[in-house]
């Protein structure tokens, strides 16, 4: 009978696609995506597909089936391929790209909560006191970083349950995207908002003026990386799916051709209804609140496209966005109590005691309490130091989506450059080879070059590009980040060596 109920658990084809699709696709990509290169994004999503995402997701997944029984996650897969410094600076640099995201949403969640009350963006208009629109943001995003912390101490079981039904709604976004685009052409008589009728300049030209130089369109390969991001998750699959020698594989193919096409519909879907340079290129649209924008278009033009009233049509589109931001803000929300303490929870469980100062690594009630008010902390400094830096909104939002972007592709290259050294030792039989997609160590040599030459390639353009246009802060900014907190990293493990490590080798000679 437990025979029989192991195996009906075990993932099909299907199940492991659909697994896949879900952690791994993400609505706001693509009004993002349309807003920054237009249809021309929808080639570098296919080739990061066939660059990034298949090579990588299969690194994931070997690494989950060789060490399905260890608990440390990618720190045991890095510290068993290579060693305990190169793992913790790797797991602390995955870690610090959470707390980049943290800066970014809990300064941006008040876009989506906006469109849900007010049915439109009016977060540029929230100066108060002498204090500008960002700083105000900021402020608010200070006040929600002390809240969040103070009740995720508490426990959040029952809070992170908005996670589920805000992530229901947001899948139902890609549908309403998608069926509202095809009903606005279909009514149109087939005629496009953003013109294909010269299939080549709107497939390799951007229309929006910031992104017509060569090493800004290279840049905008972060963003198509980031959107395959979520794959560390496929290393816990291998193991629970049927026959993974053939299914996970094929599954893994499967998957990426029906993300990379979804994708690319969606994006396209976005030229359906929206007419870049009557509806984008306004001073008031940016990255944080175009997805918002282009969903109140869409509600817009299918009342215009029904022969609705232009008051009845407006109305329309306003509902759709509070639809869109209602949606965005629980499925937020319930995401950042989760990640206030699950990445640093993992962090301090996955790397020795003794690494942490102080009470730092102290777990009380199933929280490090201790060391999320020092999160808190980093996090408030960082948010203080962007929304009081002189910028305006759309400024701003570049600012902190650019470094979110880039913080949080880093860890790619250290998972992969860790790769070969890991196919060496399982080629050598000092580690478990359950599951295997490289046969040979070049082969693994050659992926882990593609992938993160891919990813730093990637990462150089989108840094350089600030310094070129003239918005230095930009770039120093995105590679502020990542340097202090690789700083850290090094500092805290450094301690600890001479500590702890270099002790323990004295205490073991003198036993000898």
């Amino acid at each position: 009978m437990s025979g029989n109920t192991n195996s009906t658990k075990k993932l099909n084809l299907t199940a492991l696609i659909l697994m896949i699709f879900t952690s791994v696709f993400g609505f706001a990509n693509m009004p993002r995506s349309f807003y920054l290169m237009g249809y021309a994004a929808i080639p570098w999503y296919v080739l990061s597909a066939v660059v990034f995402f298949i090579p990588y997701a299969f690194m994931m997944a070997e690494y989950g089936a060789a060490f399905k029984k260890e608990s440390g996650g990618m720190y045991s897969w890095m510290e068993k391929s290579i060693g305990p410094k190169y793992a913790f600076i790797g797991t602390f640099m995955w870690y610090a790209s959470y707390i980049v995201w943290m800066v970014n949403v809990s300064s941006s969640l008040w876009i989506p909560l906006s469109n849900a009350i007010f049915g439109q963006d009016l977060t540029s208009t929230w100066g108060v006191l002498g204090l500008s629109s960002t700083q105000v943001l900021g402020i608010l995003g200070v006040l929600w970083i002390i809240a969040v912390t103070t009740i995720a101490s508490k426990g959040v079981e029952k809070i992170t349950k908005v996670t589920s039904i805000g992530g229901t709604f947001v899948a139902l976004l890609n549908i309403v995207l998608l069926v509202g685009g095809i009903a606005v052409v279909v009514l149109n008589g087939g005629q496009f908002a953003e013109p294909v009728s010269d299939m080549a300049k709107a497939f390799t030209n951007s229309p929006n003026p910031a992104y017509q130089t060569s090493s800004s369109v290279l840049g905008f390969v972060t963003f198509a990386i980031f959107a395959f991001g979520g794959l560390e998750v496929l290393g816990g699959l291998v193991d629970q799916t049927e026959n993974a020698e053939k299914t996970f594989p094929k599954g893994l193919a499967i998957s990426a051709i029906v993300i990379s096409v979804g994708y690319a519909v969606g994006i396209f879907a976005c030229g359906m209804f929206t007419n870049w340079n009557d509806i984008l290129s306004s001073d008031s649209i940016h990255m944080g609140n175009v997805a918002y924008v282009l969903m109140n278009n869409l509600g817009y033009q299918i009342g215009q496209s029904i022969g609705m009233t232009e008051a009845v049509s407006l109305t329309m589109g306003a509902w759709t966005a509070r639809f869109v931001g209602f949606s965005m803000f629980l499925a937020l929300t319930g995401a950042f109590f989760t990640l206030a303490y699950s990445p640093l929870k993992t962090l301090i469980q996955g790397a020795p005691k003794e690494l942490w100062p102080g009470k730092m690594g102290e777990i009380e009630n199933g929280m490090p309490i201790n060391a999320m008010k020092v999160q808190a902390g980093m996090v408030i400094v960082m948010i203080l130091l962007i929304s009081f830096g002189g910028k305006k909104a759309s400024e701003f939002f570049t600012t902190l989506v650019l470094m979110t972007n880039v913080a949080m592709t880093i860890p790619y290259v250290f998972l992969s450059s860790a790769f070969p050294a890991f196919k060496k030792k399982q080629l050598e039989g000092k580690i478990e080879k359950p599951f295997v997609i490289y046969k040979s160590y070049k082969g693994a040599l050659f992926a882990a070059i593609i992938v993160g030459g891919m990813v730093g390639f990637a990462n150089v353009f989108t840094v350089l590009e600030p310094f070129k246009s003239g918005t230095p802060f930009n770039g120093i900014m995105m590679i502020a980040g990542p340097v202090v907190f690789g700083i850290i990293a090094l500092v805290l493990y450094t301690v600890y060596e001479n500590k702890h490590v270099k002790n323990s080798n004295k205490d073991c000679k003198k036993a000898s």
